[in-house]
């Protein structure tokens, strides 16, 4: 039996497709994407033109909705102050 994929979300262009394809895979998850093919051709993203569903495998559809659930309450934003310094990093390239 051929394994299932479920519809996680659906998002505006290949960007956020990507990013959020990089995100989950980060995780451990794997997704495909379907939808509308002229967000490839003319990079289209207006009116649900370019709406790309993302989709995942059946046995890991809730790990990835609680992380969706997280990542859009906030939980892994990165901020200023949790991002390490660099010496030099305020140097104009003296």
């Amino acid at each position: 039996m051929k394994e299932q994929t479920v519809s996680l979300t659906r998002v505006n262009g290949e960007t956020e497709a990507q990013q959020l394809r990089a995100f989950l895979e980060a995780h451990g998850i794997a997704c495909e994407f379907h939808g509308e093919a002229l967000r490839n051709t003319h990079g289209l993203t207006i009116d649900g033109l370019g709406a790309v569903e993302i989709r995942v495998w059946l046995d890991q559809a809730d790990e990835a909705q609680n992380l969706l659930i997280r990542m859009r309450k906030g939980e892994f934003a990165i901020d200023d102050e949790s991002m390490p310094e660099t010496e030099g990093a305020d140097d104009a390239g003296g």
